[in-house]
């Protein structure tokens, strides 16, 4: 039939076979075109209905993909487009399908982000706008505390029993707002730069944070950092995150009113491969588990009266900015230990083979 199809028309076919039950039999000759054109008009024919068939299937698998697929793709793309140009609008939030493939697994999910991340940029706006008004007000704080912690110590002067007995107490708790203030606007209008990484003595640095503090009243410094042991960093900013670190042990081992407790301060350091691990352990009484959920939240994590868990926090930002972890390893009642981990700046080849190519 093939044959026929492509090659015939100029061919001759012969026709032979018995006639009825006889012993005859006939025989025909004649020209092949009229099968061949025959042939053609079928073939024409099945192509067409075949490719209408295909045309149709074609429709329906595209709309059937376009419904289940496409469609709910796109939905989801021009959700985002629009959430993304405004994120406070809760009308922008997609709205899921109740399916239970894939698709509908998506669109929840995003749905639900859309929904924390508009919960969250609300929260941070309200935050910042109300950082704002404590800043102005702390500002004007700050200097009417200045004053009233003047005219404190003159009352100091005072040989009066009764003010001799409120005015320590007065001293104190003007001391500790004059300290809020001041870490409030600090913290509000730090933006601090990348860090300068060098490789450093890690024991001197730990030295000159020990020359800062305040380690009266039977606190033992112990620097168990090696002579020769090095870390890359910034030197401003490490020395920063060591003495919130040290202060704040200190600080909560001074509140112990148990005299017999021992009360030491460690800083110890070790290498493991290209990162620095530096501990700070403190013998205090622990921290509290509240102060322990919001650990390196600014004005949440704090474990004392009166203060404002700013240490810790910009100790979190500084060490992140390394690359690094500021983490509680321990805490319990007799020991709390954090712990600074700082990797190595990576090298990078391109400065590496210009210093190899410069000339000596």
């Amino acid at each position: 039939a093939l044959d026929t199809l492509f090659f015939g028309g100029e061919r001759m076919l012969r026709v032979f076979g018995p006639v009825g039950d006889s012993d005859k039999e006939f025989e025909l000759i004649m020209p092949d075109y009229s099968l061949r054109d025959a042939m053609l008009i079928y073939s024409r024919n099945v192509a067409f209905v075949s490719l209408l068939i295909s045309l149709f299937t074609a429709m329906l698998v595209y709309a059937a993909i376009d419904l289940i697929m496409i469609g709910p793709i796109r939905t989801m793309t021009r959700s985002m487009l629009a959430f993304s140009e405004a994120p406070d609008d809760p009308g922008r939030i997609i709205r899921p399908a109740a399916r239970a493939d894939e698709i509908g697994v998506a669109e929840r999910e995003l749905s639900q982000m859309q929904e924390r991340l508009q919960k969250m940029l609300s929260e941070q706006k309200h935050l910042a706008d109300l950082g704002l008004a404590v800043s102005k007000i702390n500002h004007d704080m700050r200097n009417i505390l200045a004053s009233a912690q003047l005219m404190s110590d003159r009352l100091r002067q005072v040989k009066d029993p009764t003010v001799q007995a409120f005015a320590p107490k007065l001293l104190r708790a003007l001391d500790r707002a004059v300290s809020y203030s001041e870490g409030v606007l600090a913290y509000g209008r730090t933006q601090e730069p990348p860090p300068s990484r060098r490789r450093l003595r890690l024991r001197q640095l730990v030295d000159d944070v020990h020359g800062l503090l305040d380690t009266e009243g039977g606190i033992e410094f112990v620097n168990a950092v090696d002579l020769a042991f090095e870390v890359d960093a910034d030197s401003d900013q490490l020395f920063r995150v060591l003495t919130n670190l040290c202060r704040n042990a200190v600080q909560a081992m001074a509140a112990d009113a148990e005299s017999a407790v021992v009360r030491r301060l460690e800083v110890s350091a070790e290498r493991v491969g290209s990162v620095s691990r530096i501990t700070v352990t403190d013998t205090g009484p622990g921290l509290p588990p509240k102060a322990r959920e919001n650990l390196f939240a600014a004005f949440r994590g704090s474990a004392r009266s009166g203060g404002t868990g700013l240490g810790l926090a910009i100790a979190y930002e500084l060490i992140r900015a390394h690359g690094g972890t500021v983490e509680l390893v321990e805490s319990r009642g007799g020991r709390t230990t954090f712990a600074v981990t700082i990797p190595d700046q990576p090298v990078r080849l391109d400065q590496a083979r210009n210093g190899l190519r410069r000339p000596a």
